[in-house]
Formats: C-alpha cells, structure tokens, sequence
C-alpha cells in the first residue's frame, strides 16, 4: 500500500523556503507513530530539512545529484525506482514535498492528512484531492491549545474502487 502523508493548511499550504510553517507536536507523534518501522520515500529538500535522519525507517531519497549519498539512505532519480526499491508486500510512506506528492498522488492507495485549519503564505503546495476519486474515512478534530497554535484535523482518505467513481 501507498500511503501519502502530509500536514496540509487550508489552502494546500505545506512548506515556505524547506520549512513548515506550524509546529504541531500531536502531528509529530501520529508521523512517527504511522511512519515508524516502515520505508519512507521523499525528494532531497525534504530529507535535508530534518536535523537527522528519521529514527526506525528507512529513507529513500529521490534526487538527480549524481553524487549525492547521505549515510544510511537509499538513492534514487525517480519516483519509480523510489518505489521499485522497497519490498512489495510492505507499506510505504511518501512524505514529501510538493513535487513528489503532485508525482504519486496518483498511484497512492491511501491519504493521512494533518489539515491545519489556518491559511499560509507558502512557496511548497499539496495537490488538490479529487473527492471524486477518493473517499474520507476517518477526521479526528483537535482545537488549538497551549501546544498547538491552530486547529488541526487528522484525516485518511482512501482511494475509492473503479465502481464507485462518478
């Protein structure tokens, strides 16, 4: 299974200049709890924007830097190898950014989604969800409180089966 993963604000919103914009430790904690023991694809501006690598996954890293090799990682120069390279019968997590979501949203199976319910000046956006093509099956409301400075909603969408679009 494909399971796209992203923090979202209302207007597609993700990311200004390899930063988010909004610190949500919930949102955190639910990335690693979905995340953790599984492979993670993303585009090099996105693993470069961590401090580290991710604990308990494996990274790979979609680039056309021919000599780029972080430790640890696995490198690749498309989404296809991305996918090619991690084992069949396991879930993988695409994680970012803007580009790689616009490459696999597609092919994605499943969507878990932080919508952060505030609006951003952004340089880095998620595609638009086609709700023609993908059901809500679950949303988790969380109001904003002292750790957390907007409302934010937890949210998988999965894709919905030929017979049931249009």
């Amino acid at each position: 299974m494909i399971t796209l993963i992203a923090a979202v604000a209302e207007n597609k919103a993700l990311g200004k200049d390899n930063q988010l914009l909004w610190h949500l430790p919930d949102d955190f904690k639910r990335f690693k709890n979905i995340t953790s023991g599984h492979h993670i694809i993303m585009g090099r501006k996105t693993f470069e924007s961590f401090p580290k690598p991710l604990p308990n996954r494996i990274h790979v890293i979609i680039t056309r830097q021919k000599d780029y090799q972080p430790e640890a990682c696995l490198i690749v120069d498309s989404l296809a190898k991305a996918i090619s390279v991690c084992p069949k019968d396991e879930d993988l997590f695409i994680i970012g950014g803007g580009e790689i979501y616009n490459q696999s949203i597609e092919m994605a199976d499943k969507l878990d989604i932080t919508r952060v319910h505030h609006t951003f000046d952004a340089d880095t956006f998620f595609p638009e969800i086609d709700l023609t093509k993908w059901k809500l099956t679950s949303e988790e409301y969380h109001p904003k409180d002292e750790k957390h400075h907007f409302d934010f909603t937890f949210e998988t969408y999965v894709k919905k089966q030929q017979s049931q679009i249009g």
